[in-house]
């Protein structure tokens, strides 16, 4: 690659990833991998030069440097890459109060650092290459795995708030609690599930469970005080949801005197994941999961 293909290819690598971490910043922080490429074609002004397939391959020249550089904006704590989805985060946020430009060489000089720590003989490319696959391989793998966490998001939004309350007590039982209170349909006073550490419950702490089947939905920090409200010595709460909580809802929970986990729809689903082998037949059947291996790399 010429030295003028070098710094066209580097330009857009800065014009579609600030894009790219501004568009999180407005939906809230996160970015399902799939949607990336179709955002940037939509969003981005892109050169009739940036679109064309080059090399063996025929990779479209701005997707390949686009997942090129991105190694760079993760090293520098940009973005976070997991389960399909891209993330921004609070030095990303800082980040896009500087120029593209400025954003690129920092995060440059954050994979340099980076780099000299690594043993030498397992070094970065100095440039994006045309003939190579790695780049265009590691999205795929990103939208499959995006594409496999819709599917299970969209399984657990079709389930009634009984089938997840059951959900979520399958999902205590995997992690060695026990379980021998889960509300019935009608008034629970507030507490879903009761979960002890110790079969008799003699033992504290003991977790009053209130459980929220409300995907796409923002719990607010009223419905966390109304937990808090129901505690007594000795217990903890635990807040599940399949949405997601507000800031204030975050900000009353870590706060408050009481301890209180909160647990939103996708952590649900990595731990559901995470404990999925350590569950009965019966429990796993709430919510089938099968494994498939795909080849990673180092990233």
């Amino acid at each position: 690659m010429s030295k003028e293909q070098f710094s066209r290819t580097k330009a857009c690598a800065t014009k579609t990833l600030y894009a790219v971490m501004q568009e999180m910043s407005r939906r809230g922080g996160s970015m399902p991998a799939k949607d990336l490429y179709p955002f940037v074609n939509k969003n981005v002004a892109l050169s009739e030069w940036e679109r064309e397939p080059a090399g063996k391959m025929k990779y479209i020249r701005w997707t390949n440097s686009f997942q090129f550089y991105s190694i760079d904006y993760v090293k520098a704590g940009f973005i976070v890459k997991k389960n399909g989805y891209w993330y921004i985060t609070p030095e990303g946020e800082a980040a896009l109060k500087k120029t593209p430009e400025a954003v690129m060489l920092a995060a440059n000089a954050a994979y340099s650092v980076w780099n000299q720590s690594r043993d030498k003989n397992n070094e970065k490319e100095d440039e994006p290459s045309d003939n190579t696959a790695a780049t265009d391989n590691s999205m795929n793998l990103n939208l499959l795995v995006s594409d496999a966490r819709d599917g299970i998001s969209r399984y657990i939004t079709s389930k009634s708030p009984y089938e997840f309350q059951d959900m979520v007590a399958a999902l205590l039982r995997a992690m060695g609690y026990h379980t021998p209170f889960i509300a019935p349909k009608g008034k629970d006073g507030g507490v879903d599930i009761i979960a002890y550490v110790d079969p008799l419950g003699a033992q504290t702490p003991r977790i009053k469970v209130q459980v929220k089947h409300k995907p796409g939905t923002v719990i607010g920090a009223p419905d966390i005080r109304a937990l808090l409200g129901v505690l007594r010595q000795g217990d903890i709460a635990l807040f599940v949801s399949s949405g997601t909580f507000s800031p204030d809802a975050k900000s009353t929970a870590t706060n408050s005197r009481e301890f209180i986990r909160l647990i939103d729809g996708d952590e649900f689903i990595d731990m559901w994941q995470e404990y999925y082998d350590k569950m009965s037949d019966d429990d796993k059947n709430m919510l089938p999961l099968k494994r498939i291996a795909f080849l990673g790399d180092n990233e």
